[in-house]
């Protein structure tokens, strides 16, 4: 004879009015508790690892850079830990060279960084022959030869030389450290 299973009847039905039996009321909420801690701890980790990855690419990328022989190593903070100071030119206006039969001029706007305020004085003091050796090598030049990004650069190149010279008799170079254009118009 065949038998057939029948549900038991003393095992309590689950109904939308009792959903678990009634000793498993606790153990339901144990597991929520436990993944929540654990979703809580995960991210606390990762952002705990971001945060030191961070600290170590920004902290360590700069500890490579500032090491002695360093092709990367910045300039300014090399020379001194004081920051630069910016001596700001009068504009410059000049024709240049004919390359066609018409005239075209130049107005440029030039800035100094100098490595510390005592150079400054002594490029305010020999300024008159600063500006006029400025303006004959700018005004030696044509249009096609500055109006290219590395013409640009050699300019900047000649224009730092030219403003280095010794400034009379006895005089020693300044400590330019760069000439920046704050303006560069050719007409």
């Amino acid at each position: 004879m065949a038998t057939t299973a029948t549900p038991s009847k003393t095992a309590p039905k689950t109904t939308a009015k009792n959903p678990a039996p009634a000793g498993a009321e606790g153990a339901a909420p144990a597991p929520k508790k436990s993944k929540l801690l654990l979703i809580i701890a995960v991210l606390v980790l990762l952002l705990a690892g971001g945060a030191g990855a961070a600290w170590y690419f920004l902290r360590g990328h700069d500890a490579v850079e500032s090491k002695p022989g360093s092709e990367h190593a910045p300039v300014a903070k090399a020379a001194s830990g004081k920051p630069p100071v910016f001596v700001t030119l009068e504009q410059f206006t000049v024709n240049l060279q004919h390359e066609d039969t018409s005239a075209q001029y130049l107005q440029v706007g030039l800035s100094l960084k100098m490595a510390d305020a005592a150079q400054v004085d002594a490029i305010k003091l020999h300024m008159p022959e600063i500006r006029s050796r400025v303006l004959m090598l700018l005004s030696s030049k044509k249009a096609s030869e500055i109006s290219s990004s590395e013409g640009k650069k050699t300019l900047m190149t000649e224009l730092t030389h030219e403003i280095t010279l010794p400034l009379g008799p006895g005089a020693q170079a300044g400590a330019l450290e760069e000439v920046l254009f704050t303006s560069f118009v050719i007409q």
